[in-house]
């Protein structure tokens, strides 16, 4: 099984912790997103995802290559897959509220701090990609952080860490790196700093990875 990705990538991150928690091995393939222009733009990975996003995943079944994008399809597939953890709960109202919340940062907040989407703001629209960014993640953040009042335990929904947490975590990285104050959500950094006594969460963090730069 390999893992297209890149070390800062939320969504990738997403995959890498999940992979984590179900102790599935995997070969990482590194896909910058910075060097040669972006190396997601190359021909090569266009051919492996059309939307020329990480991450991608790719494992051979049958004698026939399986490929797979979007972090939340990944995710999904393997808790069907695999066993471990399970990380979307059965009870249909529990697995919904954990599709609620992971929503709201894999639709409401990471496509509007996307990379791309910040280069087009700033040199296409000439506008402040940071100012920009800092809004829609706060507006996002402040939204999850009043779910999460009304779901969390020990984790973002429950006593099980789920997908929602493989969500928040890559998110509350990024949010202190876009300069967002994260202080105005307590619940969300209760639950971050149970996540981060995790094996999963140490091993799939961004400077743990083999392409980590300072």
């Amino acid at each position: 099984m390999k893992l297209h990705n890149y070390w800062r990538s939320s969504a990738s991150w997403r995959v890498r912790f999940a992979l984590a928690l179900k102790g599935i091995p995997y070969e990482y393939v590194t896909v910058s997103l910075l060097k040669d222009g972006g190396q997601q733009h190359s021909e090569p990975y266009a051919a492996l995802n059309p939307l020329q996003q990480v991450p991608t995943l790719e494992w051979m079944e049958g004698g026939e290559v399986m490929r797979l994008t979007q972090s939340m399809a990944i995710i999904e597939y393997l808790d069907d897959a695999f066993p471990g953890p399970r990380l979307l709960p059965e009870e249909p109202f529990v697995r919904a509220r954990v599709r609620q919340l992971s929503e709201i940062v894999n639709a409401g907040i990471q496509p509007l701090q996307n990379l791309e989407v910040m280069r087009y703001v700033r040199e296409e629209l000439k506008g402040d990609a940071t100012a920009w960014a800092r809004y829609f993640v706060g507006r996002g953040m402040r939204a999850l952080e009043a779910e999460a009042v009304h779901s969390a335990s020990a984790y973002l929904v429950g006593d099980q860490v789920t997908l929602a947490d493989c969500c928040l975590a890559p998110q509350l990285y990024a949010c202190r790196r876009f300069g967002v104050d994260v202080s105005d959500y307590p619940t969300l950094l209760r639950v971050e700093a149970k996540l981060q006594a995790l094996e999963a969460y140490k091993a799939s963090h961004p400077d743990a990875q083999p392409d980590a730069q300072p």
